[in-house]
């Protein structure tokens, strides 16, 4: 995967803990998963909102 190893990873998660801090990682990993779950949605077709007219029985 691009060349990165375990030595590469855990510096670039060191650099991000330093940025960020620690708490704030969950709140970016969340954030992180909502964003590819929303892109997954809507390049399948499905809308968070559905707009049909619903018919009356």
């Amino acid at each position: 995967m691009f060349g990165f190893g375990i030595p590469e990873l855990l510096i670039l998660l060191v650099i991000v803990v330093v940025i960020f801090g620690a708490g704030r990682i969950p709140e970016i990993g969340s954030a992180v998963g909502k964003s590819i779950r929303n892109f997954k949605n809507a390049s399948e077709g499905k809308d968070a909102i559905d707009i049909t007219p619903k018919k009356e029985s």
